[in-house]
């Protein structure tokens, strides 16, 4: 029986279309969200610096805090940082072997790695035009190297298409790639487009098609030396009397739009995700690591804030200090910045006007959760011929990264097996949330090889982290909307007597260092505006 080509709906066609041609309308509405907006950072803030000697007393150590201070110091003013932790960084930090971490309920996080792999928990990646971040670390001295992204030969994968068998990025675009080509040209050349397109435009057109899709000479997408010297080769190009070429075969249109796999492809088409991204090299850690360097004398750690008073000519903080046995302990300032998250402090005593504590109530934290699993052998790598990139997949892991560094190299490497928020619609986090450690590990090993079998053989160790069950943030970031913004981000930001908050909430890229960093920087340039008046 004759197999009926698969004719799309128009809306299916818009959506395709808009998968493989890019991602402007999707970036403006994800501006409006706050979670793609462009950096708008210039310069440092060049404070003016006290007209006489001015205390600064900050909360939390963690981008913000310590970049604040760190500028504020270089600027003349005394300043020193309360951190709840007996570590710098806050979300911002790095796990490698022999680390351990208790969170709430009490189980214990452990790291056995063995080599020198390493797991970041928190932020990962660096996008190109978050320009204060990389600006700082050009200044503090902190080598970055390339994140990638994207990587053809990674995979997508839906347990529900393909008999559950991965399928290559590379193959999935330009197969997308190539049907919508010959849809628009067979709609050329039935004139379907005469109203939009004029004819001498229509042959330009139909032209740019058969390179851009790869069709043959009757603008069909089919199997090709063409199309293999674009999408791959079944038996590769060789030498001497080796076996002749062949090219891949493209995955037929009705199936892909089954599979949903081009939906995930959106992934790699975000604006925040435009390659080249970037990473510190050794960690993320290694950011506030420069920061620390740079500060470190006036952090206190482990000093549980419980109270921010605050009156005209100054504020005081109560805090338990976890160095003399939780002795209740109060230190002065003329200013404080809390960068302490909004999840946290609203259950703290903060003396502030009504508006501020609406706004600190109003936010709530996305949750997130992340595996790293450690193998013997980079077999991704040796195997799969998959050097860095993401995979993604229907499967709770929601997605697997392949290490940035070290390639080809023998013994123990880490693998990112499993990440998401719960921003997307689903509903996986909480699901991790309640696992303990261990069978966070057991259901990424389960669901992971599903996409790489070989985790089974190669498997050496593995941790975990949710962020929901971390008692110093209860949550990963602050999950703005257009209404919470419209009612109460202006108040959040805005100097509150002597007090000002700042931290990635305090800003239009949440769950983003930059976002950190930028609310730093304009918190304390307004409060020298303010001294200075």
């Amino acid at each position: 029986m004759t197999k009926m080509p698969y004719t799309p709906t128009r809306r299916q066609l818009l959506a395709m279309i808009g998968q493989v041609a890019g991602a402007g309308a999707m970036y403006q509405a994800m501006t409006s969200l706050g979670f793609a907006a462009e950096s708008g950072y210039t310069a440092e803030p060049g404070l003016q610096g006290p007209r006489q000697g001015r205390r600064v007393l900050i909360l939390g150590a963690g981008i913000a805090g310590m970049a604040a201070a760190y500028e504020m110091r270089r600027a003349g003013y005394e300043v020193k940082i309360l951190e709840y932790q007996n570590r710098h960084g806050g979300r911002c930090l790095t796990m490698r072997g022999g680390d351990r971490y208790t969170e709430m309920g009490g189980h214990e996080i452990t790291c056995d790695f063995e080599g020198d792999g390493f797991f970041n928990p928190g932020p990962w990646r660096l996008p190109v035009h978050h320009r204060a971040v990389f600006d700082y670390c050009r200044k503090l001295g902190v080598p970055l190297q390339p994140f990638i992204i994207k990587n053809n030969r990674a995979f997508l994968h839906s347990s529900r298409a393909f008999g559950g068998k991965p399928q290559r990025i590379g193959h999935v675009e330009k197969d997308m790639r190539g049907h919508v080509a010959e849809l628009l040209a067979k709609s050329l050349h039935q004139g379907g487009l005469d109203e939009a397109v004029s004819i001498e435009d229509r042959e330009r057109l139909l032209e740019g098609l058969r390179d851009w899709g790869v069709l043959d000479r009757r603008d069909r997408y089919r199997a090709s030396d063409d199309v293999g010297g674009v999408r791959g080769w079944d038996i590769h190009p060789g030498g001497g009397l080796m076996a002749e070429k062949s090219p891949s075969q493209p995955i037929d249109l009705s199936p892909l739009l089954q599979s949903g796999l081009w939906d995930q492809l959106f992934n790699f088409n975000s604006y925040t995700f435009e390659a080249p991204m970037f990473e510190p090299v050794g960690g993320m850690d290694a950011i506030t690591d420069a920061f620390a360097r740079e500060v470190s004398e006036v952090i206190q750690f482990n000093a549980r804030v419980t109270r921010i008073a605050q009156g005209d000519g100054g504020v005081t903080v109560t805090y338990a200090d976890g160095d003399q046995g939780g002795m209740v302990r109060e230190e002065a300032a003329d200013w404080c910045i809390c960068t302490i998250p909004l999840s946290v402090l609203v259950q703290l005593d903060v003396d502030c006007s009504d508006e501020m504590r609406q706004a600190i109530g109003a936010v709530p934290y996305a949750s997130a959760f992340k595996v790293a699993l450690e193998f013997r052998r980079r077999f991704w790598e040796q195997d799969d011929w998959i050097m860095g990139g993401v995979s993604y997949t229907d499967l709770p892991l929601v997605q697997i990264a392949y290490p940035n560094y070290g390639f080809m190299s023998d013994g123990p490497a880490v693998l990112q097996a499993a990440y998401d928020t719960a921003t997307g619609g689903r509903n996986f986090t909480y699901s991790w949330s309640t696992m303990t450690p261990q069978e966070r590990i057991d259901a990424a090993l389960a669901f992971g090889r599903q996409i790489h079998p070989q985790y089974d053989a190669e498997f050496m160790s593995g941790t975990s982290w949710v962020w929901h069950r971390v008692d110093w943030s209860l949550g990963c970031y602050g999950q703005w909307t257009d209404d919470l913004r419209d009612a109460h981000y202006k108040t959040l930001c805005e100097i509150d007597n002597r007090l000002v908050l700042a931290g990635e909430h305090c800003s239009h890229i949440p769950a983003w260092l930059e976002g950190s960093l930028l609310s730093a920087l304009d918190a304390i340039k307004r409060l020298d505006q303010r001294e200075n008046a």
